[in-house]
């Protein structure tokens, strides 16, 4: 499933591609024909995205279209105005002079909210590091009351919205945590630590289109080893890497499943905890 960078490197594609321009809003497929010919000739206001769900807004239109990837959802841009419909496309945005289509394919939600309906869903959405309106302190005070594994806690997106499970090994592995460990456990300075991560890395995933978590002197070239060959590309520490030697420590990755995802990590570098009374 795509984490929240992906969704908002997308959104804000789809904004510098359509703002501010009338559109064709279709429905190849037909699934979703009557709810995009509601759209269809407005111009395009922007796309912004809240972790994983993406909200798009249309001007002189209260309603928005509300996207969720899940796990096969995908969005293909291309350069003509009318290409062959290639596949079964929910949602098709194009536009002309210069000629863009948006086909939107495989996602688990495409549906019109009312704004009542935006505002419910954001509700209950955690904090989202990708966003300036962010408060931290709402995932503190859940996971701090929690007896939940700290691991489990960062994939639910009441706490942690758009972070993911790439972004859950590699930021505990950064600070050193132990995925296992009770989130009532986790101490302020650490949580403080982990949000900073977040805040610092997925922007870089944004910009960049991959997720790169090392070091400058864990990268390969300042530690002469091959690059990682992997399809979600980047450099990082932990996911994916069962049983290669941790960068550090030399000590072969971990795997395990937590929160129904493998969850990756460094016995070593990542001890188990001893704490037994909440922070």
């Amino acid at each position: 499933m795509p984490e929240g960078h992906v969704v908002h490197r997308i959104a804000g594609e789809i904004t510098r591609s359509f703002g501010g321009r009338p559109v064709r809003s279709t429905s190849p497929q037909g699934r979703f024909s009557d709810e995009a010919a509601l759209f269809d000739g407005h111009l395009l206001d922007h796309a912004e995205a809240y972790g994983k769900q993406m909200f798009v807004r249309f001007e002189g239109i209260e309603q928005q279209v509300n996207i969720h990837l899940g796990l096969i959802g995908k969005f293909f841009f291309t350069a003509e105005s009318a290409p062959p419909v290639v596949g079964e496309v929910r949602w098709r945005l194009s536009a002309d002079e210069p000629p863009m289509t948006m086909d939107l394919r495989g996602a688990t939600v495409v549906a019109v909210r009312s704004p009542a309906e935006v505002a419910a869903i954001v509700h209950k959405l955690g904090p989202d590091p990708l966003r300036s309106d962010a408060d931290p302190e709402v995932a503190w005070e859940r996971i701090r009351r929690s007896r939940k594994a700290i691991g489990a806690l960062m994939m639910e997106q009441t706490i942690f919205a758009g972070v993911g499970n790439i972004y859950r090994a590699e930021v505990l592995y950064r600070q050193r945590i132990d995925p296992f460990m009770q989130g009532r456990f986790l101490r302020r300075g650490e949580f403080e630590a982990m949000w900073d991560d977040l805040v610092e890395l997925m922007p870089l995933g944004v910009r960049d289109g991959r997720i790169d978590t090392v070091l400058p002197e864990h990268t390969p070239e300042a530690m002469g080893r091959p690059a990682r060959v992997d399809k979600h590309g980047g450099e990082v520490y932990v996911y994916r890497r069962e049983g290669l030697p941790c960068l550090v420590c030399e000590t072969p990755v971990s795997r395990t499943e937590m929160a129904a995802r493998n969850l990756f990590w460094c016995r070593h570098c990542q001890p188990r905890s001893r704490r037994r009374k909440p922070s």
